[in-house]
């Protein structure tokens, strides 16, 4: 009796150069376009004091930038999907040079709304969605490392890109630091985005035995599990971005220097850079669900070091923490949604769920700055935070729930 041989497996792809390639141009354009976006933190006093405006007034041009930039990702991801990522992109980093540009020509609040708000809004829309879903189709083996290293470049403009436009500011004045700014927007973003291309061989869009099943966006929209997730996006997102725009703001009133609380949205950005591989690590051990939730609590626990935050070390610890929570969170958003929906449609997927983020971005900072306007303090934002961070929480577990349900069925 001969022995069958046992059958061999096909050869797992390898991927080609060139995908590394995709990757730090990602890593690239995402340093460039948030680093701009929460450079806005090193600018709130300019406007304030230029345009004569309270806390409110300037902390509406962040929200509506991200409302802008939220909304309009499916759309950016859609173009994509027919144009291609390099031509999306490089439109989305003109929109950005001349947002800055013409920031920088403002005499009214109204100019900086629309040229900061709307112009960099629409622009980061069409570069964010279009460079993650880039990256993605060029991987087989290691794609959550890819994803990983790209998604970084959020951290990491957000670590260095506003210290930058500090320095600037004092070396320049704000005017100047924006026209700066506009410029290293063409050279290096066009630069990045040029480099993007569709990957050559198309991912699968019907699911298999060892692929999650593929969903077009309109399917998505009938499950429960992108509900339950859109929901947690709604739920989480004021406490995500009300630091972004509120905390240097925060330390100065203690008598913190101007130059260490701006460098709290780079500490923002350290803890962010370390979520992003960290917790994924733990996402692959506990379940990308199930990190979700505990995100999501550790996010709001976060906010307690801020309510008793006085001197520089507790706003940097709140800082620190607050951006592992945050990077966490964002880097387990897509992953959830290809895990869920496969990757007919992922882009659109992300888009759609990103618009969830939208209004709490708008409100939450906004808000924020109201109740600091009429109360002198940022205790009650603090707490309705961590209460929104708590709801949220609750969310993501029902979804950890009905995975196990899922399992239980198999």
């Amino acid at each position: 009796m001969t022995d069958t041989p046992a059958p061999v497996p096909p050869p797992v792809p390898q991927e080609p150069p060139y995908a590394w390639v995709v990757v730090w141009a990602c890593f690239g354009s995402l340093a460039l376009i948030f680093g701009v976006s929460y450079s806005f933190a090193a600018f709130f006093a300019s406007f304030a004091a230029e345009f004569a405006a309270q806390r409110a007034d300037v902390a509406l041009v962040f929200g509506l930038c991200g409302l802008i930039y939220f909304v309009l990702g499916v759309g950016g991801g859609m173009l994509a999907d027919r144009f291609g990522p390099r031509a999306v992109c490089m439109a989305g980093m003109v929109f950005i040079a001349a947002g800055l540009l013409g920031t920088s020509l403002a005499q009214s609040m109204a100019t900086v709304y629309l040229c900061y708000g709307v112009g960099i809004g629409i622009g980061i829309a069409l570069v964010y969605t279009p460079s993650i879903a880039c990256v993605q189709p060029w991987f087989t083996r290691r794609r959550g490392l890819a994803a990983g290293i790209a998604s970084a470049g959020i951290g990491a403009g957000t670590l260095v890109v506003p210290l930058l436009a500090s320095g600037a500011i004092a070396w320049l004045q704000w005017r100047d630091a924006l026209r700066l700014m506009a410029l290293a927007v063409l050279v290096l973003g066009l630069g990045c985005a040029a480099l993007m291309r569709r990957a050559p061989v198309a991912q699968a869009t019907q699911g298999g035995a060892n692929l999650p099943p593929c969903h077009t966006l309109r399917e998505a929209l009938h499950s429960r599990k992108f509900w339950w997730l859109y929901l947690g996006a709604v739920l989480a997102a004021p406490s995500m971005f009300v630091p972004f725009a509120h905390v240097s703001a925060a330390a100065r009133d203690a008598g913190i220097d101007a130059a260490q609380a701006v460098g709290l949205v780079g500490l923002i950005g350290i803890g962010s850079l370390i979520g992003r591989f960290a917790i994924g690590a733990l996402a692959d051990r506990l379940g990308r669900s199930l990190t979700l939730a505990l995100m999501q609590g550790a996010m709001g626990a976060s906010y307690l070091l801020w309510a008793g935050a006085a001197s520089y070390p507790l706003f940097a610890l709140f800082a620190l923490c607050f951006g592992l929570s945050y990077g966490g969170i964002v880097s387990l958003l897509p992953a959830l949604c290809m895990d869920y929906f496969g990757a007919r449609a992922v882009a659109s997927i992300i888009g759609m769920l990103y618009s969830g983020a939208a209004l709490g971005n708008l409100l939450g900072p906004v808000l924020a700055g109201l109740v600091f306007d009429h109360t002198g303090s940022y205790g009650l934002v603090i707490w309705v935070c961590l209460a929104l961070s708590a709801l949220a929480t609750g969310v993501s577990a029902r979804l950890v729930a009905g995975q196990r349900k899922d399992l239980a069925r198999l």
